[in-house]
């Protein structure tokens, strides 16, 4: 386990009620609903769940770290996008497991060139794929 050497900054949310319940963000920006999603029983409707914020979490984070290994090895990036996808079902022998897919796409950009951008933000950048690393099934893909 690696954690930081110094706390740059810290995001501050609550939840109340659980999947059916609702979040906000100490600063206001984030305050809205949550719902079980028909998938997995609930009634659907407005309202994301923590998968969802899961997804939107990596998925900016990771396109924030292939941009920054881009820069640090010169590699001009006009466009990026990086669309995350978080599955979650039932584990062995008990409880829930989430998978993760992360698909790449940097238009323009030699596909080993973008190969070795993805490859170097996620072993060595991106705090997410830190985190997941042995514990969840992440897979990558340049599309």
């Amino acid at each position: 386990m690696s954690n930081p050497t110094k706390v740059l900054y810290t995001a501050t949310a609550t939840a109340k009620g659980g999947r059916e319940g609702h979040i906000h963000s100490s600063d206001g920006v984030l305050d809205f609903d949550l719902k079980v999603p028909k998938e997995l029983g609930g009634p659907g409707g407005h309202g994301s769940n923590p998968e969802q914020l899961f997804a939107a979490g990596y998925a900016a984070c990771f396109e924030g770290a292939v941009r920054y290994v881009a820069r640090e090895k010169k590699v001009a990036l006009k466009e990026a996008s990086v669309t995350g996808h978080v599955g979650i079902g039932p584990r062995d022998p008990a409880g829930f497991a989430i998978a993760v897919k992360l698909e790449v796409s940097l238009p323009g950009i030699d596909r080993a060139v973008a190969q070795e951008l993805v490859d170097v933000a996620h072993r060595d950048i991106c705090p997410y794929s830190h985190a997941t690393r042995g514990n969840v099934d992440v897979q990558i893909s340049l599309v």
